[in-house]
């Protein structure tokens, strides 16, 4: 990122996902990344992304929201202390740093929230930057799983399972 560019992280509530609809639909239309419909409405995807024990997040680059995250329990119950968390970086802001940024801030607040790992349950094998990005923020492929996703482009395709323990 350009030194002179500031980034800022905060949390959202479910009120203000508006804010990141953009980026979110942004994303999920191009159909290469994430398993959502691209035809998701804006509250299907309030509720997927903001409902408790869900918490997001956007960041804003000078001002300009580019991306969001949300952090929630992996499972429920007796799995609730491994944390997930999704990352969307809007297409004209990416390359520049930024979800490697939010990765490093999951981390920090899934620690301060008391989970002990953090899973990745659908990387798509063909986003080879996230793969990358993530092994680089201490991430295992743990798991693979054929023909899981149906990319737009590339038709089926395989998934990862990535892990990483958070002790400090």
């Amino acid at each position: 990122m350009h030194p002179q560019r500031s980034l800022t992280v905060r949390e959202i509530r479910p009120d203000e996902f508006d804010l990141v609809w953009p980026v979110f639909h942004a994303v999920i239309s191009s159909g290469d990344t994430y398993a959502y419909s691209p035809h998701l409405t804006i509250d299907e995807a309030r509720t997927t992304w903001t409902a408790p024990p869900a918490r997001a997040f956007l960041a804003e680059l000078d001002g300009t929201v580019v991306a969001t995250y949300t952090l929630r329990p992996n499972q429920p119950g007796l799995g609730n202390h491994v944390a997930n968390a999704g990352y969307m970086v809007a297409p004209g802001a990416r390359g520049q740093g930024i979800a490697g940024t939010l990765c490093e801030h999951s981390i920090e607040t899934a620690r301060g929230a008391g989970f002990t790992a953090m899973q990745f349950n659908f990387v798509v094998s063909s986003n080879e930057g996230a793969v990358r990005l993530w092994q680089r923020c201490g991430f295992s492929i743990v798991g693979q799983v054929p023909a899981a996703f149906r990319h737009s482009e590339r038709g089926l395709t395989d998934v990862f399972i990535m892990h990483r323990f958070l002790s400090p």
